[in-house]
């Protein structure tokens, strides 16, 4: 977490609101957090003064279009999440001036790296386990940076046609893990691989070089409506993910079958959904139309 959704979520609702801003001050209490340049000084150096173009999405990563010819690029990573509001220093911590989620939700309450802007307000990254990363590259450079260069395509692009999709899927590994790997396709991660699989009617741990042509459509075609649906839900909020309001998303409401271990399937086939380990991560399924 978070996932595209949840990255393209916080990037809707920060894109509404930070163009045309300038950033008048940053302030850290995790110098680390500055990847490019490493000093928190020079980092600081380079992006006060500076207006905001834009906000985009490329993968998981955030990247706000700078003037001057810089982007800062944020990585939420497990537990992060850019806020937008009004917060002010009281005994050693920050406080929310605005009422509502970003001011009375505990999520919300862990403010590391904040950005002062030119109307006052500002654009914070809470992170609960603080391993977020931000870094500054020149915008015309910005496709040759290596967190952007690996990156696979988009589910959203328009030239990942079914033929290239079948492509990436060459190799012997579980579906679920090249589901999951940005160099196969940007943004999908545990919830939204499980969610497609079980739209697909494809086992999690069914191995790329076995699967038939039919499955790779299912799958090929169920990336989208699964990805959009969470999208307009506003992302999923199971633990400490919230949009750029403080807000939960409400897709963990709708799921079909991530950590709905031990419930009946939703397409009323009898199974009820199991929980296994792939590498390192857990797959949720149901064994009746999710076969090997």
């Amino acid at each position: 977490m978070p996932e595209l959704p949840e990255v393209e979520t916080i990037v809707n609702g920060l894109g509404g609101v930070l163009p045309g801003l300038k950033i008048r001050d940053v302030w850290t209490d995790r110098e680390k957090y500055a990847q490019f340049p490493k000093s928190f000084n020079k980092f600081k150096k380079e992006v006060v003064g500076r207006e905001i173009l834009g906000v985009e999405r490329k993968g998981k990563n955030i990247l706000i279009r700078l003037s001057g010819n810089i982007t800062l690029l944020v990585h939420q990573k497990m537990t992060g999440h850019l806020l937008y509001g009004k917060w002010t220093s009281k005994m050693g911590g920050w406080k929310s001036a605005v009422p509502g989620p970003l001011r009375d939700d505990r999520e919300n309450r862990f403010i590391h790296l904040i950005f002062f802007l030119s109307n006052g307000h500002q654009l914070a990254l809470c992170d609960m386990r603080k391993f977020a990363k931000v870094l500054l590259w020149p915008t015309d450079k910005i496709m040759g940076l290596k967190d952007i260069r690996d990156l696979g395509p988009d589910p959203f692009d328009k030239n990942l046609t079914l033929e290239k999709f079948k492509e990436r899927l060459r190799g012997s590994r579980a579906i679920k893990q090249v589901l999951m790997d940005p160099k196969t396709i940007a943004g999908i991660g545990n919830i939204y691989a499980d969610e497609i699989l079980w739209m697909a009617g494809v086992h999690p741990a069914k191995k790329t070089n076995i699967l038939n042509v039919e499955e790779i459509k299912k799958i090929y075609t169920s990336i989208k409506p699964i990805l959009r649906k969470a999208i307009r839900a506003g992302g999923s909020s199971y633990i400490d993910y919230r949009n750029a309001f403080g807000g939960k998303g409400e897709y963990q409401k709708m799921r079909y079958v991530y950590q709905m271990t031990g419930t009946k399937c939703q397409k009323k086939d009898g199974g009820v959904i199991k929980k296994i380990k792939i590498g390192q991560r857990s797959a949720h399924f149901c064994p009746v139309h999710q076969k090997m």
